[in-house]
């Protein structure tokens, strides 16, 4: 059995960071936790179980991290987790695979998810600054992301390329 405890991985874990295309209601959020529970706990690579976990963040985030000291996840176990978060996101109505859109806190505190031209528009709008908490899942260290790099002002990560136009 792979699964463990997320909070019991190493700093130096590696992660994978997907950002929800939409907030969960409860029932949803009790089909992602039990899909992805059932999931880590036989995800393999190479016939090795991988000692990895995963977490919800914000009602928003699923991060899946493994530690990689004693077996890594290769392409064929990575093709694997892409593969059922597609038939999960299919399952939920929802996307976790898409990588362009920008996750930001609005000042009201909600989440927010928009194009990468959005924002830029946003931004010439005055509405959206270097200051504004962006989500950056880019991160690869589960460390980054207890260390709060993975909501970070936007003029600190990627997302600062989109604050001013060319």
């Amino acid at each position: 059995m792979s699964l463990i405890p997320f909070d019991t991985l190493p700093n130096d874990a590696r992660v994978w960071c997907f950002g929800a295309s939409r907030a969960l209601d409860a029932s949803a959020t009790e089909v992602l936790v039990g899909s992805m529970r059932a999931f880590v706990a036989e995800w393999t690579a190479h016939r090795r179980d991988l000692e990895a976990g995963f977490d919800w963040w914000h009602e928003r985030f699923l991060l899946i991290a493994v530690d990689e000291s004693r077996a890594g996840a290769s392409g064929c176990s990575i093709d694997a987790l892409t593969g059922h978060l597609r038939r999960l996101g299919a399952e939920l109505d929802l996307d976790l695979l898409d990588s362009m859109p920008v996750w930001y806190r609005a000042p009201a505190g909600d989440i927010r998810m928009v194009s990468r031209t959005e924002f830029s528009d946003l931004a010439a709008l005055g509405e959206v600054s270097a200051n504004t908490p962006v989500f950056d899942l880019t991160l690869t260290r589960l460390g980054d992301a207890r260390a709060g790099s993975l909501e970070t002002a936007a003029g600190s990560a990627w997302q600062r390329s989109l604050l001013t136009s060319d």
